[in-house]
């Protein structure tokens, strides 16, 4: 019998030991390399895009020769104003990518020994940086549709008599929403959050290629995209799959890890902040075959390449002044 990927030493390609007995030095390397990757390490200037920068005196920063401005690796960056060092940043990484069904902040917090804020608002931070990586992604070939619902429990009253009928959209909670789902076979995945399941048909249209097979279930919403492309439809009250390719059991896939993400590990997920670990779990999903070395560098590499949050840079400042 063959061996899972996971299980295998492939998979185990970094490692929290490995980080940091190689200490400071070479993980400020490493952010080096992975920020300016087109000159091997060699600091560019992000205001002039000049490469002839000279170090500054006992200081991890640069002052660029052309505009005089001073920069580090990471000024612009997601990571910018930064107080925990590189080893601990590399480290916070590897324990995001390892974690198969995500990391709640407060075993992230206990893990590298910060605030319970610093911990949230540093997950949240990474999230939005493994979400650019398909934000102008289009899909192609055979792409799966669906939508979960998530959120907005309603607790059912003590008294048989009290009790009303959850089912009824007047008797919902107004944080229920619906992450649809659109994973392409061979592909990534797009996920949206949205208030219902039939809003999928308007991103399906923005976010699928014409020329490609859309396996969607029965629902009725779904009829509308056989106008626009060919389809393959699964009745699940008769089965999960007629043999042949018709299913949409990957699509099915990611929302089992999702769910196991919002329930297991973060017991509640706001509303608000849904699309972030539905991106977090999708991207989970798309990488489940790349090392952990793999995923980190990579994740690294995004967050060293996205600009300043607009989101969570300040996050607690702004909440605690609401």
């Amino acid at each position: 019998m063959a061996q899972h990927f996971l299980l295998s030493a492939e998979s185990r390609t970094l490692s929290l030991k490995e980080i940091y007995k190689g200490g400071e030095e070479k993980a400020y390397e490493a952010f080096k390399r992975l920020r300016w990757p087109e000159t091997k390490g060699e600091p560019v200037c992000p205001v002039c895009g000049c490469v002839e920068a000279k170090p500054v005196a006992n200081r991890r920063t640069f002052r660029c020769v052309a505009c005089n401005k001073q920069f580090s690796v990471t000024s612009g960056t997601m990571f910018a104003s930064r107080k925990l060092s590189f080893t601990d940043l590399l480290a916070a990484i590897c324990l995001f990518v390892n974690g198969s069904k995500g990391m709640s902040a407060v075993q992230f917090s206990r893990d590298l020994d910060v605030q319970y804020k610093t911990a949230f608002v540093l997950a949240h931070k990474l999230r939005e940086a493994l979400a650019a990586e398909t934000v102008t992604e289009m899909l192609d070939g055979e792409v799966e549709i669906d939508g979960a619902y998530f959120g907005g429990h309603v607790r059912p009253e003590n008294r048989v008599e009290d009790r009303k009928d959850r089912r009824r959209s007047e008797n919902r909670s107004e944080r229920r929403r619906v992450v649809v789902a659109l994973r392409q076979r061979t592909g990534r995945t797009l996920t949206f959050i949205r208030k219902s399941e039939a809003d999928g048909v308007e991103i399906a249209k923005a976010r699928i290629a014409a020329k490609a097979m859309i396996f969607a279930d029965e629902a009725s919403h779904w009829d509308s995209l056989e106008m626009h492309y060919e389809t393959g439809r699964i009745n699940h009250s008769v089965s999960y799959s007629d043999g042949n390719g018709k299913h949409t059991n990957m699509v099915e896939s990611y929302f089992s890890r999702l769910r196991r993400m919002v329930g297991g590990q973060h017991h509640h997920v706001s509303h608000r902040y849904l699309y972030q670990y539905a991106n977090h779990a999708a991207w989970l999903e798309d990488h489940r075959r790349r090392s952990n070395g793999g995923n980190a560098f990579a994740l690294l590499g995004g967050a060293l390449n996205h600009p300043v949050s607009r989101v969570w840079a300040g996050y607690w400042q702004r909440a605690n002044a609401a």
